[in-house]
């Protein structure tokens, strides 16, 4: 798992960090907040201080005192500590208590873009089409579907969905009437069954991404056995009377894997696999043939693959490809072949090999590992196989034509790649019918609204199936994004996507500026739409993502040259992309405002402390600060796992490598920009007492009278709030906080 940095992801599956706070606490403390916080902040004039308790930390014959360390507390009940996270919502609210207006104005402006009742691009599987429908007023998702009059006719990308008394539509599940008795609800995953009969769901309520699974009849809704408890959001169908799902262990890792049987209790289930190595997480996908489960145990440089015949249960896992140290293998089915995508540390990009299900270890490589173009991912169909690629920092998706399904594969040639139209996008594959020859991919810019196309891959004809509408007179023509390129400190030169209203802003430096970046866990943050986003954009913002490196935009070389004892590297680089920026008139320091989220607010703590001078205000979200002292504690999630991505400091240099840039360690006596700091009290990926230590420790070290603001909700988690215009709301909180900074609340 992953300090994840953005809510354009959804939330994934937690390898390790998690722990449980009782409903019943969560509401009170809820509650509490909610009816005294604007009377106290009314009183409040001065920020909360922290106490102190002096908490000595030695390794290596260095001693680190801890004066904040009494915040940790993993039950999340400690009077002493909630207390003093009240406080400092409370002082949240008196602060912005005069940006009230703007940031209602701001919310409203945000929400008027969205069209409230909508529908998703249905997706076909099988006799039916399913969607998920939004209605006014509603902040959860109903799932629905439609029955398909001729379900025997071929798929083409022209097909729409027709609706009327001989399709009626079927509400499966409304998430908005589940969700009442709860401040707090999330579905990780809704499966169907292979034969449309059943559905399983997988449930959180409180933000702590730990799961309880349900069956339910997906025409009557009936519930279908006992519900499973205390799971991962990894749960796939092996059939249509079984289920194969992961647990966690006491650092909630996951490192089980599970087949039930439907109508059993989950205490007889069958346990599959068992990863002890706590270096190492297990995930579970099926085959686009549905024909195969493939479970993977993989540390952040080591991955292999087992497998089960679905129709073979009684077999168990077989394992598919061998455990080396530094190899990375994922797999997927057609016919009666495997194919294999490889990664070793020379070929970094990853090859493509195809084998025998009868004989897996014989394989052929059909697509060699080339030094400029990264494999990031495969799409199998019945005739085809489509690659998403990585070159020159830019996702593509390239389409080839296989042989008939049992015939031998000897290589991969002529592909043919799917245009694009921005010099900056983000291309996705979303779910694709494997019999069929049509690709359905997710195409968006920072100017373009996210759009589902159909790709007829034997005629390269693609469709717009579905366009996100943007309400509030939004006219693309009047945006422009640029790509350019900043020189780092070492020469590398480092993409950067710009964004904005050319109609809104001079270009002369004097235009205000939000650069966000991440660069950790080779994730690609490709420039995509967000239609938040508009609201400062349209007011003058020019908004920069900087693609450093730590992240996986230019390849696996990229990310190796930002993480373990070269992570300095993402600093660096955001740094450079911050002077590149200023020197080249798109802002000035008294301008620019930085942002970043999880792993993503590391960076923004580092560079507070590195450059304060460079930036006006900056906004760190759920920040990984506390990175030493974290990262020393094998008994909390996500530490073990990481050790491969950050380094294990029970090692010297690690030690004092990670001691020079963790945030928490390196505040200073020195002025500091304007700063919000967000968290979760549910986090299971980034504890809530990181940020809290690092605003306690930056106010009583920092030398200027700049805003620090702490807000930590109590009732959510490492992704916020659950609701849909909740999160909106939160967006226009931070941009009231970029605004304030700025001096430009009229």
């Amino acid at each position: 798992m992953l300090r994840l940095g953005s809510c354009f992801y959804l939330p994934l599956i937690l390898t390790s960090r998690m722990i449980v706070l009782p409903s019943t606490a969560t509401a009170s403390i809820v509650a509490a907040s909610r009816s005294s916080s604007f009377s106290v902040a009314a009183e409040m004039a001065n920020p909360p201080l922290a106490k102190k308790v002096n908490h000595v930390l030695q390794l290596f014959g260095d001693v680190r005192i801890d004066d904040y360390y009494w915040l940790r507390d993993d039950s999340r009940k400690n009077p002493d500590v909630l207390s003093y996270l009240k406080e400092e919502n409370d002082y949240v609210d008196h602060v912005m208590s005069g940006t009230q207006k703007l940031e209602d104005e701001l919310y409203a402006e945000i929400r008027g873009r969205i069209q409230e009742d909508d529908i998703t691009a249905p997706i076909r599987r099988g006799a039916y089409y399913y969607y998920e429908r939004t209605l006014k007023g509603k902040e959860y998702v109903q799932h629905c579907r439609r029955r398909i009059p001729d379900p025997e006719k071929p798929a083409t990308v022209h097909d729409e969905m027709h609706s009327g008394p001989e399709t009626p539509e079927h509400i499966i599940l409304d998430e908005n009437v589940k969700a009442e008795e709860h401040s707090y609800y999330s579905i990780g995953t809704f499966k169907v069954s292979t034969n449309n009969k059943l559905v399983a769901y997988a449930e959180d309520t409180k933000g702590d991404e730990i799961y309880t699974v349900y069956v339910i009849d997906a025409e009557t809704g009936t519930p279908v056995g006992k519900p499973l408890s205390n799971v991962t959001s990894y749960v796939e169908w092996a059939g249509d009377d079984a289920l194969v799902y992961i647990t966690m262990d006491e650092i909630l890792r996951p490192d089980k894997v599970w087949l039930h049987v439907l109508g059993t209790e989950q205490s007889t289930d069958r346990c599959l696999y068992h990863e002890k190595d706590d270096m190492f997480s297990l995930d579970l996908e099926v085959s686009e043939s549905k024909d195969y489960l493939f479970v993977s145990s993989e540390s952040k440089n080591t991955r292999f693959v087992f497998y089960l015949d679905v129709v073979k249960q009684e077999e168990g896992l077989v394992q598919l490809t061998s455990r080396v140290d530094g190899i990375a293998t994922t797999a997927s089915h057609r016919g009666n072949h495997f194919f294999i995508q490889r990664r070793t540390e020379e070929l970094y990009n990853s090859e493509l090999l195809v084998c025998s299900v009868d004989d897996p270890s014989k394989t052929t490589v059909i697509l060699p590992h080339r030094e400029s173009v990264k494999i990031q991912g495969t799409v199998l169909f019945r005739d085809h196989i489509v690659l998403y690629e990585r070159e020159n920092g830019l996702p593509k998706a390239v389409v080839y034509k296989l042989p008939p399904i049992n015939e031998s594969i000897k290589s991969l040639e002529n592909g043919k790649a799917i245009d694009v139209i921005d010099p900056a996008y983000s291309l996705d594959p979303e779910e694709s019918q494997f019999s069929s020859g049509i690709l359905r991919f997710l195409y968006s810019s920072m100017r373009t609204p996210p759009s589902v196309y159909d790709h007829d891959m034997n005629t390269g004809v693609s469709v717009l199936k579905k366009v996100d509408p943007v309400l509030g007179g939004f006219n693309s023509s009047n945006y422009i994004t640029e790509r350019k390129w900043a020189t780092a400190s070492d020469g590398t030169q480092i993409p950067i996507s710009i964004f904005y209203n050319m109609n809104a802003v001079k270009l002369d430096g004097s235009d205000p500026l939000l650069l966000y970046g991440y660069g950790s866990y080779e994730i690609s943050f490709d420039p995509s739409f967000t239609a938040s986003r508009l609201s400062p954009v349209d007011r003058g913002f020019i908004y920069v993502i900087a693609h450093i490196r730590g992240g996986g935009e230019m390849g696996r070389p990229w990310y190796e040259d930002g993480k373990l004892l070269k992570k300095k590297n993402t600093f660096t680089d955001f740094i450079a992309c911050a002077e590149y920026l200023i020197s080249n008139g798109y802002c000035s320091k008294e301008k620019l405002c930085i942002n970043g989220r999880s792993a993503g607010g590391l960076l923004i703590g580092a560079v507070l402390n590195m450059r304060p001078d460079l930036f006006k205000a900056a906004v760190a979200g759920v920040p990984f600060v506390d990175v030493l002292t974290t990262m020393l504690d094998p008994t909390i999630p996500l530490t073990t796992s990481e050790w491969e991505e950050w380094g294990d400091p029970r090692k010297e240099e690690f030690y004092y490598y990670m001691k020079s840039y963790s945030p928490v360690d390196n505040i200073k006596p020195q002025n500091y920009p304007d700063i919000l700091v967000t968290a979760g009290l549910n986090d299971p990926r980034v504890g809530y007492w990181e940020p809290a230590k690092f605003v306690a420790k930056l106010r009583s070290t920092k030398t200027d009278d700049n805003l620090l603001l702490f807000k930590c909700e109590l009732g959510a988690g490492h992704f916020s709030k659950s609701g849909r215009f909740e999160k909106l709301q939160e967006d226009a909180f931070t941009y009231a906080f970029v605004f304030k900074a700025l001096g430009m609340t009229e």
